[in-house]
Parts: structure tokens; C-alpha cells; sequence
């Protein structure tokens, strides 16, 4: 069992919560530490306590995003012994991520973030690598299961998969929200899962 959060991790969550709602209003440009310390709550020398400066909440923020990521996966295989139903339900709980907080592809798919950082950009990459073998375990599993094809690669098809989120992705924010991410997940999955069986 998990121990309880302490007060500083809670406060630590806070901030970098705060800062990808930030970053979703009003981009990366307006993340300061003065704008955040007001989303917070605090007096700004109270974020240098628990973060030296702003790229460690940039840091954070990424940490954040990858924790919902795999958590989606965690729970959708709990959830789902059938991984084809459980596929289906990833790319649901993946594109209501997006579309609850555009933060998330305005951070991932921001060339700013990741200028002069050459660490970060490794972390990200390895972060969605990671995510794409949770994804291709859950298709050779659903292929075990004899829902999913056993002719296509695993490794592919979950590209696939994450390219379906990603195009929701970019779409909806550069429409500003105008883009029908929902409609889209329906008939893509329609699409995608002909495909697969």
C-alpha cells in the first residue's frame, strides 16, 4: 500500500497542475512564476521552494502528463480482460484527457519546450516509447485472445493507435476547440478496430 502523500508532495502536485492549466489558457509563453504563484495561491518565493526554477516545473509538468498516461493504461487493463474492448477504451480515456486540459499537446507538441533542453527532449521520447510498448503488450495479449489479428505487428499497430490520438490532438487545438475530437474518436475507432480483426 501507498503511503500517504506528504503536505510538500500535495503542494508539489499543485503547482504543476497549475501550470498546465496555465500553459492550456494561454500557452507556454505566459508560464511565469508570478502566474503561478497567483494560480496557486502563494506568494512566489514559495514555488523556489519546491521548485529552483522554471524549467524544473516544465520538468514536473511532463512528469504529470506521463503519470496520466500510464495510469490510463493501468486502468483499461484492469478494467478490460478483452484488450480489444480495453484498446477501445484507452483511446476514449486518452482523447477525454486531451480535450479536459489542451495543455497536454500544447506542451508535447511545443518545439519551445524542448529548445536547449536536449535531456527533456530524450525523457519525452522515452516516455512515449514506453507508452507505445504498454500499448503493444495489450495488442499481442488481444492477439493471444484471438481478437486482434496476428498478422499485424504489435509495435505498428500501437503507432497507429497513438497517431489517432495525436491527430485528435493537434486538430482540436488548432481549431481552438472548434474540432469535434468525440465524432472523430467514433468513426476512427470504427475504422481502426475493422482493421485489426
Amino acid at each position: 500500500m501507498r503511503a500517504p502523500k506528504t503536505k510538500t508532495e500535495m503542494r508539489r502536485n499543485q503547482i504543476a497542475a497549475t501550470a498546465l492549466g496555465l500553459v492550456a489558457r494561454h500557452g507556454l509563453r505566459a508560464l511565469n512564476v508570478a502566474a503561478l504563484a497567483k494560480g496557486v495561491g502563494v506568494v512566489p518565493s514559495a514555488i523556489y521552494r519546491h521548485y529552483p526554477s522554471k524549467e524544473a516545473v516544465l520538468d514536473a509538468v511532463l512528469k504529470v502528463i506521463a503519470h496520466r498516461l500510464f495510469a490510463n493504461v493501468q486502468a483499461v487493463r484492469q478494467e478490460f480482460t478483452d484488450r480489444l474492448e480495453g484498446l477501445k477504451q484507452l483511446l476514449q480515456r486518452h482523447i477525454e484527457m486531451v480535450l479536459s486540459n489542451q495543455g497536454i499537446p500544447r506542451m508535447i507538441f511545443s518545439e519551445e519546450i524542448f529548445s536547449g533542453q536536449p535531456a527533456r527532449r530524450r525523457r519525452v521520447y522515452q516516455m512515449i516509447q514506453e507508452y507505445l510498448e504498454r500499448v503493444a503488450e495489450m495488442i499481442r495479449e488481444g492477439q493471444r485472445q484471438g481478437r486482434i489479428s496476428p498478422d499485424l505487428p504489435a509495435e505498428t499497430v500501437a503507432m497507429m493507435f497513438l497517431g489517432v490520438v495525436q491527430s485528435a490532438s493537434i486538430l482540436r487545438l488548432m481549431s481552438d476547440g472548434q474540432f469535434d475530437a468525440t465524432k472523430y474518436r467514433e468513426s476512427a475507432w470504427r475504422i481502426f478496430s475493422g482493421m485489426l480483426s
